[in-house]
């Protein structure tokens, strides 16, 4: 055959660590080919004058060591042919090129089923508004653009830490249904300008953006940019600053809606600005920054590292190591060509797969959360895709592979050995069964202190650590108003006397009605004595003192019931913890084996647990606080309870009592973890488990 590059087609040099490579661009379908120098050699040779096989015989006589073999030159050139870089001279054969196009559309049809969740839709071409932007994007993009990026982002900052405590009260209803319109307009305008700025660096830096359109994230209509063209940028730096580019103008647009929301009311104005500050900080940490996904992150640190298609090399790399050492097929290339790049190759094609699993499986949980049935027809296309379709890929491979023609039967009997020996080892191997659950440690029979009469706090007893005995005084309070009204009550009940004896002396009729006068002023003044007798608020059990903001209540007024601290036993002490229903069923079905708690603040020792209490009926009060979400804890709170102690689904309540030998501190009121460890299971046992429960709790199925 006698073929040629298309005369459209450009051709650039880039070095990529420390290595010249050629890079083919063809400006009219936006694709991109890269090549070592010795195959650059053979491509830019071919000519439509002479054969391939002449020109490959050159090659070969002018630099035999360089020149590259058959099979690379034929699989060098099928992979030009089917990006459309080859030119046929002459009538082309209509059925090739026809089955080409089937090929190709095939491929594209099975990639957008694969990728169901992140589906493209080009609309426009924004290259002409770009080109008239320019002389703007010169200042912008540079040194003046740069100060003024960290002068904003910095004041931004600092009126976002002096108002920290309104921003995390605004986050509670961040997912409120009120509020879900406005997220949602936020994330479209945060998002148009992140793709805008990718679109603006690269034009600033002479590449084309002709592709602009929206891709549907789990099925959400997003906008996307296609900035593709900065890949033939020489300097990785310009390349990982496009990269960058939308997550440095997101960061600026949420500084910018700092200032309306620091500056504005309770409004919708103020809830937009708000929305747009929450997405721009939460969707860069979780999707743009992540190199383990295809967004900004990865391409950011594959230029970064100057490894183009990281995570392909990165697959042929794992590929490489499994035909090689598993499979006994010596003449298998490493893609790597150091062995720290192995390293790095291998490590991210191996985390970046179970990173994409876990996000896709969190993605259908989510969906299905709203709407299961899309949920369900999502994880059957998972399913598929990333199941079936690639072990009946590996299948194929090793039934046909010509790489495998000399030790088919090693790599069967390594594929199947290692399946067995994985599915057995998880399967029967008996491995430790725990789980951990969030509590807090309290004294065993301790005693809340709390005012039984009104009054202003005059002086404070005991100090706080004090030890006490029933009936010692701990703080002192003051009414000024009580003794008018004693005083006021005992002339009443000496007058109510004094016509008492008149109306029994006299036999008058009103005898019955002063009596009950004397009646009810003598409660009244009962009453008013034990106010001022609890004026002196006393100590009813034996034990340490625990009032730390006693000292701070000094002057205040305190009404009738508010708590002052409390009187906790030091000789005992017992954990409370709280317990899912998921990991309760799992106390009930196995039992606990043993059990270690481990306190704030003194994570290296762990304490033992003497004895178990479990309360055989659920809950929804927290036994503090500091349990919950508001209070910086794990469990689910309901919004709607401003105390933090209701939670949004019922637990269990078990009281693991601790060993009072111990050297630890045991603080009551300190949070901690408790770990229970039942009777051990294998894995798959564990996960199956898990997943049932998941799907019952979640799904009632």
């Amino acid at each position: 055959m006698k073929i040629s590059v298309r005369p459209t087609v450009q051709v650039r040099k880039q070095f990529f660590r420390g290595e010249k490579w050629y890079i083919l661009e063809d400006p009219f379908n936006n694709r991109f080919f890269r090549l070592r120098p010795e195959a650059y050699d053979f491509v830019s040779r071919l000519d439509p004058t002479r054969t391939v096989d002449e020109v490959w015989q050159d090659c070969l006589d002018r630099r035999p060591d360089d020149a590259p073999g058959q099979d690379d030159a034929v699989q060098l050139l099928s992979q030009l042919y089917f990006a459309n870089l080859l030119y046929f001279e002459g009538t082309p054969d209509s059925e090739k090129l026809f089955e080409r196009y089937k090929q190709r559309r095939q491929r594209e049809i099975r990639s957008s089923l694969l990728t169901v969740m992140f589906m493209r839709i080009p609309l426009l071409d924004p290259d002409a508004f770009l080109r008239r932007l320019q002389p703007l994007l010169k200042i912008l993009i540079g040194p003046v653009g740069a100060v003024i990026w960290f002068a904003v982002v910095g004041l931004a900052m600092k009126a976002a830490v002096d108002s920290f405590d309104d921003l995390w009260d605004q986050a509670q209803g961040i997912l409120a249904p009120g509020n879900l319109p406005l997220l949602y307009l936020g994330l479209i305008l945060t998002k148009t300008i992140h793709e805008f700025g990718h679109a603006a660096v690269c034009r600033r830096f002479g590449g084309e953006v002709h592709t602009m359109g929206v891709m549907l994230l789990v099925f959400t209509p997003l906008p996307y940019v296609d900035a593709s063209s900065s890949w033939a940028f020489r300097s990785r730096w310009r390349r990982a600053l496009v990269g960058s580019a939308g997550m440095i103008t997101e960061v600026f647009l949420a500084a910018l809606a700092t200032f309306v929301w620091a500056r504005t009311g309770e409004g919708t104005l103020n809830s937009l600005a708000y929305n747009m500050m929450f997405i721009a900080s939460v969707s860069t940490v979780i999707f743009n920054i992540n190199p383990l996904l295809r967004f900004d992150g990865y391409y950011i640190l594959s230029d970064v590292v100057d490894i183009p298609n990281l995570s392909t090399r990165a697959f042929r790399q794992l590929r490489h190591v499994g035909e090689k050492y598993l499979f006994g097929y010596r003449d298998s290339e490493a893609v790597a060509e150091t062995g720290k790049e192995a390293g790095l190759l291998g490590g991210f094609g191996i985390l970046s797969g179970l990173y994409r699993g876990i996000v896709f499986v969190g993605i259908v949980l989510f969906v299905a959360d709203k709407f299961f049935l899309a949920g369900l027809v999502m994880a059957a296309i998972c399913v598929v895709s990333w199941l079936m379709v690639p072990i009946g890929k590996f299948v194929n491979y090793l039934a046909t592979s010509p790489n495998l023609s000399r030790s088919r039967m090693r790599a069967v009997g390594v594929t199947v050995g290692g399946v067995a020996l994985i599915v057995g080892f998880l399967g029967v191997y008996p491995f430790p069964n725990r789980f951990r659950a969030p509590g807090i440690v309290e004294a065993v029979g301790y005693e809340l202190v709390a005012t039984d009469a009104p009054g202003y706090v005059a002086a404070i007893l005991q100090a706080n650590g004090a030890t006490v005995e029933p009936g010692t005084p701990l703080v002192e309070l003051a009414d000024p108003d009580l003794r008018f009204e004693i005083r006021a009550a005992e002339a009443e009940l000496e007058e109510t006397r004094v016509f008492l004896q008149r109306a029994v002396t006299e036999r008058s009729p009103e005898v019955e009605p002063l009596e009950r006068r004397m009646d009810s002023v003598q409660r009244r003044l009962a009453d008013l004595d034990f106010r001022q007798a609890s004026l002196v608020v006393r100590a009813r059990q034996s034990g340490v003192w625990v009032s730390p903001s006693s000292v701070e209540m000094l002057g205040l007024w305190l009404e009738r019931g508010t708590p002052l601290g409390q009187i906790v036993n030091p000789e005992e002490f017992r954990f409370a913890a709280v317990v899912s229903q998921d990991e309760a069923a799992s106390l009930f079905e196995d039992g606990i084996e043993g059990s270690e708690v481990r306190l704030r603040g003194q994570s290296e020792t762990n304490l033992p647990v003497s004895a178990y209490l479990s309360i055989p009926f659920q809950h929804d009060r927290l036994p503090s606080a500091a349990l919950g979400w508001r209070g910086g804890g794990d469990v689910a709170v309901s919004l709607s309870d401003q105390s933090g102690l209701t939670t949004t689904e019922p637990f269990f309540q078990i009281y693991a009592y601790l060993d009072p030998t111990s050297d630890a501190a045991y603080l009551h009121g300190s949070s901690g973890q408790i770990r229970f460890t039942l009777e051990r299971q294998p894995l798959l046992q564990q996960w199956f488990r898990d997943a049932r429960r998941l799907l019952q709790r979640r799904y009632q199925i």
